[in-house]
């Protein structure tokens, strides 16, 4: 239990604690954010030593269920929304999970039933891995804790790297080590010691996007969303600790800033630029510290920035690989630095993910498959939009070397697989624009929320998403998409299955998308900042990986002693390489994840698979 804690004493600087009882033991480090005291060490064990808790994350709403619990008749010794926790899933059982709102893994042992409860939060903002090593079961919020056990042997999962390069996601619970799983978003698991050594899912909640019955007034969705995202931060904005937020030059951070400067005067803000001196094209818009500090001045903010240059990138991968544990959707280096940057003067920060996802952020990818002959036929169309990295034509040449250890994989079935729960009708293109919206909580929020949280959680940073309060994504869910997308007429007219050689504009980055939601934060924000195309927080990658850091790629993506070409075919990978150092692709995806899958070989089975 010390190993396994251990590896994971970044995620909890402050103290940590080990409850053992015969066979089973609890382990937790703490980041201490509501009451500081001894009173909130974990693992937290009830009054009449049934029940143990080991919890990481936060329920917002702790105070109102402590209220009601009380009136139930039990008395609590600490401040914490732990032993709330606690508590809420002695009296309430796994209903409980229904009325938490905010993030956490958890795992519950009841001494007298010898049974585990593992849980997630809705949205999968906490991680929590597992496995089963012959009649040893071991989990924890980190795969590192795992394989600090004595019998862990990592060993790849080439199905499920295959599945990566496909989408640059995991879409399954499988991580990059065989057996070790990852307990999906909304889920809780039971384990019975004296019955199957099986952790047996079960799901308590989903996304369901949906258009609205009857007739709907834009006025009305404004207001009420107006109020619920004001809830929203002053919910999150509870703490015994101080408090910041990320602020790029984007309308969500943004926006989450103007409302926690009210009631946070000078709160201490965080921007990450780039230097462009190297980059080109569409990359010279990447730097956003203009109009970070621009906001900043007007919400009258204590800000902190930092300026990433092409061999940042190159320092931190062997830690980032580390941390990450597996690489997940698009460069995320970035964000180790600012959770670094904001780690020096804060615990905790609010972030702006979850925006974009609810509110339709991402207008040129839903577009495409907004007009379809059923089911299958948006699932033909939206499925190759999403080879991120590798298509499906390639990837038998690329994954030459285990081809036959991974033939059997269906990478369209494991798409298909995502909607499996989704079962709204689809009857017009807003429900299938829905059915996207759905697609991308599942898969691409979820893999921006387990990147954050680990690179966040390597500083020992905690990353609040006010966007993912339950009452504001429930208003997401049920608003209609002429709301979010202006443009969705225009596009099913132009939209014959896929263009062609039709107008592309539809198809391309533009400031359609999240409408109702840049109309409320014209209140808070500038009008240039609200009404801009969208940008991710993106660095110059494509230009950094064939200028400044041209060396560092052929140096290890190049050389033919290369750990990833135990699985990977070298020459077909060299080909893509050297057209993106040609200038004849933008293959800086690919480059990415290659840099990272070679050094998490090295980092996670020691270069020898």
């Amino acid at each position: 239990m010390k190993k396994m804690t251990d590896a994971i004493a970044h995620r909890g600087p402050d103290s940590e604690g080990v409850f053992i009882d015969g066979c089973v033991g609890l382990g937790h480090r703490r980041l201490a954010i509501l009451d500081l005291s001894a009173a909130g060490q974990q693992p937290m064990v009830s009054a009449d030593y049934r029940f143990i808790l080991s919890y990481n994350g936060e329920v917002y709403n702790y105070q109102e269920l402590r209220s009601q619990l009380e009136e139930r008749g039990y008395w609590f010794r600490s401040q914490t929304d732990t032993e709330v926790v606690l508590y809420a899933l002695v009296e309430w059982g796994v209903t409980a999970f229904d009325f938490f709102n905010g993030m956490f893994a958890l795992a519950l042992w009841d001494r007298k039933e010898k049974t585990l409860l593992l849980g997630r939060d809705r949205y999968g903002i906490k991680p929590l891995y597992y496995t089963t090593l012959g009649t040893t079961f071991l989990f924890g919020s980190e795969q590192k804790a795992i394989l600090a056990h004595p019998t862990a042997k990592p060993e790849l999962d080439k199905e499920a790297l295959l599945e990566y390069f496909t989408f640059q996601n995991i879409f399954t619970n499988r991580t990059l080590i065989k057996g070790i799983k990852l307990l999906p978003a909304g889920h809780y698991g039971r384990l019975h010691l004296a019955e199957s050594p099986e952790l047996k899912l079960s799901r308590y909640w989903d996304y369901r996007f949906r258009e609205p019955d009857g007739h709907v007034d834009l006025r009305e969705y404004r207001e009420e969303l107006d109020r619920l995202l004001q809830q929203a931060v002053n919910r999150q904005l509870v703490a015994d600790v101080e408090m910041g937020a990320y602020l790029s030059g984007g309308m969500d951070s943004g926006t989450l800033t103007a409302l926690a400067a009210r009631q946070l005067p000078y709160i201490k803000t965080f921007t990450c630029g780039f230097d462009l001196s190297s980059a080109s094209g569409i990359e010279l818009a990447f730097d956003e510290r203009v109009k970070a500090e621009a906001m900043s001045a007007r919400f009258k903010t204590e800000h902190y920035e930092m300026v990433l240059k092409a061999g940042d990138m190159e320092r931190c991968l062997p830690k980032l690989a580390r941390h990450l544990e597996e690489p997940r959707v698009g460069q995320s280096y970035p964000n180790y630095y600012v959770a670094q940057l904001a780690s020096k003067f804060v615990k905790v920060v609010l972030s702006g993910s979850g925006g974009d996802e609810l509110f339709g952020g991402y207008p040129w990818r839903y577009y495409r498959a907004a007009k379809n002959q059923d089911f299958e036929h948006y699932i033909d169309q939206y499925y190759l939009y999403w080879h991120r990295l590798v298509s499906n034509s390639d990837l038998r040449r690329i994954f030459a070397p285990v081809w036959s250890e991974v033939k059997d994989v269906w990478t369209r079935d494991i798409f298909r697989d995502v909607f499996a729960t989704h079962d709204n009708a689809l009857d017009c293109p807003e429900d299938y624009i829905n059915h996207s919206l759905y697609f991308e909580a599942k898969t691409f929020l979820h893999g921006l929320f387990v990147v954050e949280d680990k690179l966040s959680m390597a500083h020992g940073l905690e990353s609040r998403v006010p966007f993912m309060d339950n009452d504001l994504v429930e208003f997401a869910m049920g608003c209609p998409v002429e709301f979010k997308l202006n443009n969705l007429v225009e596009v099913i007219r132009i939209n014959e299955n896929e263009p062609g050689n039709k107008p592309q504009k539809y198809f391309q980055k533009t400031n359609d998308g999240k409408q109702i939601l840049r109309d409320v934060m014209e209140r808070y924000i500038p009008t240039e900042i609200t009404q801009a195309v969208k940008q991710g927080f993106s660095s110059p990658d494509a230009s950094w990986f064939k200028g400044e850091s041209i060396e560092f790629v052929k140096r290890c993506l190049l050389d033919s002693n290369a750990h990833i070409y135990q699985i990977l075919d070298r020459q077909a990978v060299s080909l893509l390489i050297e057209e993106h150092l040609e200038g004849k692709q933008n293959r800086r995806l690919l480059i990415w994840s290659l840099l990272n899958i070679e050094q998490w070989l090295q980092e996670f089975l020691g270069g020898v698979l």
